[in-house]
């Protein structure tokens, strides 16, 4: 018990944005080993030759690789982009404070990016390419092959929109009852 305030401060305070990261990371990494060395699938086949129809037409579980960044940009520049990851890891370490990191919200939007960087990273770093396997079609346009660590940055950038969208800086929630606005 803190005898200055008479709280208690809770030891599993700050373990969510550690958990969901490691959750992130490990799902991603054992999903991408199967599909990668477990699965049988050709790399870059697509059905009906290769992977797995889902929905016919429109999802599938293939097999591919991209040594740049989302819709194949960068190629080539795997080396560039861990290195981008790595400072985006150090830079939300940095200003952590900034970020509001002890805010359960944040701890949820942070874990999900910083496993999402992580799986990633791990992928650049040891194969050189990060591995694929989400693959959605609309008719005839084929969305980017995508995985979990994808998924996860961008559900945490849309949630992190959505937070700053509906929260003052306070953390409070925008009313709009007008006893509470501002008269100057």
């Amino acid at each position: 018990m803190n005898n200055d305030t008479g709280t208690r401060k809770s030891p599993c305070r700050n373990i969510l944005l550690p958990t969901l990261a490691l959750i992130v990371v490990i799902c991603d990494q054992v999903v991408k080993f199967w599909i990668s060395r477990c699965s049988g699938f050709a790399e870059g086949v697509y059905p009906p030759c290769g992977g797995i129809e889902i929905i016919p037409g429109f999802f599938s579980i293939v097999y591919t690789t991209n040594s740049g960044a989302a819709w194949g940009m960068f190629s080539g520049f795997g080396y560039a982009l861990a290195i981008l990851g790595i400072a985006a890891l150090a830079a939300i370490y940095i200003f952590r404070k900034q970020l509001e990191l002890e805010k359960r919200s944040m701890q949820i939007v942070f874990g999900m990016m910083i496993g999402g960087i992580i799986g990633n990273l791990v992928d650049r770093m040891f194969i050189g390419r990060v591995t694929d396997f989400l693959d959605f079609q609309i008719g005839s346009y084929r969305w980017p092959t995508f995985n979990i660590a994808d998924s996860a940055m961008v559900v945490a950038a849309c949630l992190y929109v959505i937070i700053g969208l509906f929260a003052h800086n306070d953390g409070e929630k925008i009313t709009k009852d007008p006893s509470r606005a501002d008269k100057n």
